[in-house]
């Protein structure tokens, strides 16, 4: 916990949402930068721009017209979509970032997975040359970035790709063929499919994601215990097992058999707040007569189809903005993009093993992985507090399925200002303290057992929790399941997440207390990847959790409390 910029592995867990075989990524092998370009290419430093190098780039004394980063694109569509330019160059020179980008309008016409967005990209006064103290290695890393956008890559979707920003500084002719090899071409954009690419398709699962049939350490979170209430419970019996039921691979996303009935009951109750000059939909809103409703339906799991739709209301509804906000944030996004952030070499690291089990993300430096750099890169720059850290990845991975980057962007924004993110991500972490302190407070209430368990075997609550509230469980459970704990999350807050950290305990409660468990049991349970038996069963005990008022009262007490223990230095000793 020393500081917000800790980086803890968060990789998915022996999910289905591995990558498929392959025989390794090439590398290309990048010549070193000699001397210093002079003074009239200096931009302003960024506040937090790193001044630790001693290397000079002369090679990016040129200025390319570059486009800014495109949008998103959907995860089972493979087909090309950059625009590419003629003899492109493996000598990375300077381009020019565009400053405007196009927001589609969001429509639930489809589900996410189809929507295609347009890019506009006029020219920018701006040349990408490294600012004044620079650290050139993050240099190199955005402009890298920079040019594969005006380029493209081959294969996207479905290769593995050549591996550019973490490769040596002296390059090899085989390097440099290999990777003009694999920038884009014209031909990407109107070819047909082949076999081989079809059958990447025939693969997906609905959300995008290869599946496998192999996997380690999932365990079944059983329903039976979640069909009683959230009520103080003694021990369960001492013989219990301390392991809970393995699951050998993870069940196949399906249609909710009301899908479709869901569906049209959303269609009724969202009506249009606004549209842009093509009369498409621009934001969505709640009917006054159908509020009553909202709660109940979205943890009966919002439709797919409406889910980009039905998070940015929920947002907007939590955060209490509007469509303006996006307008503003998606501005600021398109503003970042053309500074320097000290994070963008640890970025860059992170970004190919983000989600790397997805479509959208399994080639490197392919449209998803370009996406998702720009956005954390930007995202770096809007707290000097927080910069960046590893959680913030899956997150962003996760709301690039559903958003545009901009929209991801504002997203995460919001995210930070309004959901209190900023605590979670803030150096050392005293959200997540706040968090693991409620947590451990209605456990000692409601389950004193396991609250005594926990002690008797020494095991904190950060050895195990640290990771569900880093990510908001985007590494712990499936992916279908994350969706619809993020639909309670947007429209209830972050106690959500400290309901299903309870849930999960609450679930294996009689394993912990069981006079055969100890240190190593207990905590390599807690730290598996949980497969929910049922997801509706899960999401329907979570609801009453929060249903109740008095339990919710004292949560809020309990958050105050901490804050109180934290200012008066006496928090060292108040968590297990």
């Amino acid at each position: 916990m020393s500081n917000g910029s800790a980086h803890l592995s968060y990789a998915r867990p022996g999910s289905s949402y591995a990558t498929p075989p392959s025989n390794g990524r090439n590398t290309l092998e990048l010549p070193k930068p000699p001397s210093r370009p002079s003074s009239s290419h200096k931009r302003p430093r960024s506040a937090i721009a790193s001044s630790s190098t001693s290397t000079d780039p002369e090679l990016f004394s040129q200025n390319i017209p570059y486009p800014s980063p495109p949008h998103s694109r959907p995860p089972s569509d493979i087909q090309r979509t950059e625009s590419p330019v003629p003899e492109p160059t493996l000598i990375l020179t300077p381009p020019v970032p565009s400053s405007s980008l196009a927001v589609p309008p969001q429509t639930p016409s489809s589900s996410p997975t189809k929507q295609r967005s347009k890019l506009s990209s006029p020219s920018s006064n701006t040349s990408l040359v490294p600012s004044e103290g620079e650290d050139l290695d993050a240099f190199r890393v955005r402009s890298t970035y920079a040019q594969l956008d005006a380029t493209g890559v081959k294969g996207d979707g479905w290769e593995e790709g050549v591996e550019r920003t973490r490769a040596r500084l002296r390059a090899s002719r085989v390097s440099e063929l290999r990777a003009e090899e694999a920038l884009g071409d014209p031909s990407e954009k109107s070819r047909e499919l082949d076999a081989e690419e079809m059958n990447v398709l025939a693969s997906l699962d609905r959300y995008g994601f290869f599946t496998v049939t192999n996997h380690d350490r999932l365990v079944q979170l059983p329903s039976t215990p979640l069909a009683k209430r959230l009520a103080p419970v003694s021990a369960g019996p001492r013989t219990a097992p301390t392991h809970a039921v393995s699951v050998k691979r993870l069940p196949i996303p399906s249609v909710a058999p009301k899908e479709e009935e869901r569906i049209s009951k959303w269609g009724r109750m969202l009506e249009v707040r606004s549209r842009d000059r093509g009369g498409n939909v621009e934001s969505w809103g709640v009917k006054a007569s159908k509020n009553h409703k909202l709660r109940r339906r979205v943890y009966k799991g919002i439709p797919d189809r409406w889910r980009s739709a039905v998070w940015e209301v929920l947002m907007n509804r939590f955060s209490k903005s509007g469509h303006e906000t996006l307008v503003i944030q998606g501005d600021k996004y398109r503003e970042e993009l053309e500074k320097p952030s000290s994070y963008d070499v640890q970025i860059d690291l992170d970004v190919p093993r983000t989600i790397s089990g997805h479509i959208m993300f399994r080639t490197r430096y392919g449209l998803g992985q370009r996406s998702l750099f720009h956005v954390l890169h930007s995202f770096s720059l809007h707290c000097e507090t927080c910069g960046y850290v590893q959680g913030m990845g899956p997150i962003a991975a996760t709301l690039l399925c559903y958003f545009e980057p901009e929209r991801v962007y504002a997203a995460l924004v919001r995210l930070h200002d309004a959901y209190s993110m900023h605590t979670i991500f803030s150096p050392g972490f005293p959200g997540l303290l706040e968090a693991i302190y409620v947590q451990e407070r209605i456990m000692e209430l409601m389950m004193p057992g396991v609250y005594a368990a926990f002690k008797k075997h020494s095991i904190s609550t950060t050895s195990y929790a640290t990771k569900w509230y880093i990510t908001l469980f985007a590494n712990s459970v499936p992916f279908q399941t994350q969706l619809r704990l993020w639909d309670a999350f947007l429209l209830d807050g972050q106690d959500v997440f400290v309901g299903v950290a309870i849930a999960i305990v609450w679930a294996y409660r009689d394993h912990i207390t069981s006079s055969a468990a100890n240190f190593e049991t207990i905590l390599s349970l807690l730290s598996s990847y949980f497969v929910p038996e049922d997801d509706n069963s899960l999401l329907s005990w979570i609801e009453h959790m929060l249903g109740d008022k008095k339990l919710r009262s004292r949560m809020n007490q309990w958050r105050t409390n901490w804050r109180q223990l934290v200012a008066t230095g006496r928090d060292g000793d108040a968590l297990l």
